[in-house]
C-alpha cells in the first residue's frame, strides 16, 4: 500500500535560493526536451493529401524516447556546468515527466483519453522536482537528507507510520513556502472489516443546500469558503490589475493573491478530512451519488459546485475507508431524489421544490429521500446481496479491485 504524507519545509535564506535555481534550471531542461520532441514530430509526418514515399521530407532521424533524452544528460552536464549541482536521478525525472506527458498527447491514457497539446512551462508555472528513491534513514529527527543538496529541516507535525518505508520525495514550491511530499510504502494489504454492523450503513446526498444528508436525516451545512472569502479576493484582484506589469510591486501582489487562494484551499480540504473522519467514525458502509461532477461544472450552478469541492471529499472519503478497512459503495444517480424512498413510485419535482410528498403517505425532505433511497440501492447491489453480510465482505476481501485500493 502507498499513502502521501505532506509536510512544510524550513529551509534557509541560502537553501531558498538554491532551491529557486534548481526549479529554473529544471523548467529549462523540460522545455529543451519537449521541444526536441515537437521538432521530431514536426519533420517526420507529411500532410494527409500527400503521399509518404514521394513527398518531400527533410533528413529523417530517430524518434527521441524516454532512453536516448536520457542519454543525454551526461553531454548535458558537459555544455552546461551549472547542471552537474543537480541530483541525476532528478534530472532523469524530467525526462520521464517529458515522455508522460508527450505520450499522452499522442497514444491516451489507459483509458483511451487523449489530451491537448503539451504546453512550454513559464518558470512560476515549474515548482516539483523529484527524487525517485530515497535512502533508508535520509529522515532524521526534525531533518531530511536530500541526495546533492543536504540536509533541510522539516515541519513534522505527524510521525511516520510504524513499518513504512520512505520511497519517493517531492520538493514543492507553493504560495507559502515549500513543501515536502513523501511516499509511503507498505507491503501489508489493509483488511476489509469482516462483520460489518447492518445498523452501521448510511447514504449520502451531496447538494448546495448542505453539504451532505444522510439516510438518518443529519446533515452537514455547506461553509462555502470561496463565496465567503470573495470580498477579500477581489480588493486582492484590483491591486494585481492596477500594478505595473513587470513591476516588483506586481510580481508582490501577485504572491499576495496566491496566498488567499492557498488559504481558501486549505480550509475546503481541512473540512473535508473533518467531515470523512465524522462519517467513518459513526458508519461502516458509506454509499454515495456517481456524479457527473465534471458536467455540472459546466452549468450555472459551476461555482457552487467547485467550491463544494465534492470530487475531493469523494476521493479522500475513499481513500480513508480503504486504510480503516471500511467500504465505500458509489450507485447509480438517476432518479435518486424523484423515486419515492417508501413506495418506490416516481415523484416528478422540479429543482426547488424541496419537500418530498408521495400518495403512498411518505412525506420527508426532498434530500433525506434521496439520501434513504442511494442507501437502498447500496444494499441491493450484488456485493450485499450474499445471505450474511460477512460473507459478503469475506468474498470482496479475497478478491480485491484495484480500484478498491488505489491510493491517491
Amino acid at each position: 500500500m502507498r499513502i502521501a504524507y505532506q509536510y512544510r519545509l524550513r529551509p534557509t535564506r541560502q537553501q531558498s535560493t538554491v532551491l529557486d535555481r534548481w526549479l529554473s534550471m529544471l523548467c529549462a531542461q523540460y522545455n529543451y526536451l519537449l521541444a526536441d520532441r515537437f521538432n521530431w514530430y514536426e519533420q517526420n509526418r507529411s500532410p494527409v493529401n500527400a503521399c509518404p514515399l514521394i513527398c518531400h521530407l527533410p533528413e529523417l532521424r530517430d524518434n527521441p524516447d524516454y532512453y536516448s533524452q536520457k542519454k543525454t544528460l551526461p553531454q548535458l552536464k558537459e555544455t552546461h556546468p551549472w547542471y552537474g549541482e543537480i541530483y541525476s536521478q532528478v534530472l532523469q525525472d524530467v525526462v520521464k515527466r517529458v515522455k508522460v506527458t508527450f505520450d499522452r498527447f499522442l497514444k491516451g491514457d489507459s483509458n483511451g483519453k487523449r489530451s491537448g497539446r503539451p504546453r512550454f512551462k513559464a518558470r512560476n508555472r515549474y515548482r516539483t522536482f523529484t527524487y525517485p528513491q530515497m535512502k533508508e534513514g535520509c529522515l532524521q529527527s526534525n531533518l531530511i537528507n536530500l541526495p546533492m543538496f543536504g540536509k533541510v529541516k522539516v515541519i513534522l507535525h505527524r510521525p511516520i507510520p510504524d513499518g513504512f518505508k520512505i520511497k519517493i520525495a517531492s520538493v514543492t514550491k507553493k504560495a507559502d513556502g515549500f513543501y515536502l511530499t513523501l511516499s509511503l510504502e507498505d507491503k501489508t494489504v489493509p483488511e476489509i472489516k469482516p462483520d460489518f454492523n447492518p445498523d452501521k450503513i448510511t447514504g449520502i446526498d451531496m447538494g448546495l443546500k448542505e453539504f451532505l444528508t444522510t439516510s438518518e436525516a443529519e446533515t452537514v451545512a455547506i461553509p462555502q469558503h470561496y463565496r465567503k472569502s470573495q470580498k477579500r479576493l477581489r480588493v486582492i484582484q484590483k491591486r494585481v490589475s492596477r500594478r505595473k506589469k513587470g513591476s516588483n510591486g506586481r510580481l508582490e501582489a501577485i504572491k499576495q493573491l496566491g496566498r488567499q487562494h492557498k488559504k481558501v484551499a486549505d480550509k475546503r480540504k481541512d473540512f473535508h478530512f473533518k467531515t470523512v473522519n465524522w462519517l467513518l467514525s459513526k458508519y461502516d458502509v458509506v454509499a454515495h451519488e456517481q456524479l457527473n461532477i465534471k458536467g455540472l461544472a459546466r452549468t450555472r450552478l459551476a461555482k457552487s459546485v467547485l467550491d463544494a469541492g465534492w470530487s475531493s471529499f469523494l476521493s479522500i472519503l475513499t481513500n480513508k475507508a480503504v486504510n480503516a478497512g471500511l467500504m465505500v459503495v458509489p450507485v447509480n444517480a438517476h432518479n435518486t431524489s424523484q423515486d419515492c424512498s417508501g413506495c418506490g413510485e416516481k415523484v416528478p419535482k422540479k429543482l426547488h421544490i424541496r419537500w418530498h410528498s408521495c400518495s403512498c403517505g411518505c412525506e420527508l425532505d426532498r434530500d433525506h429521500n434521496a439520501a434513504v433511497n442511494i442507501k437502498n440501492r447500496a444494499v441491493g447491489q450484488s456485493v450485499l446481496k450474499a445471505q450474511s453480510m460477512s460473507e459478503a465482505i469475506a468474498g470482496v476481501a479475497e478478491k480485491p479491485t484495484p480500484t478498491e485500493y488505489s491510493m491517491v
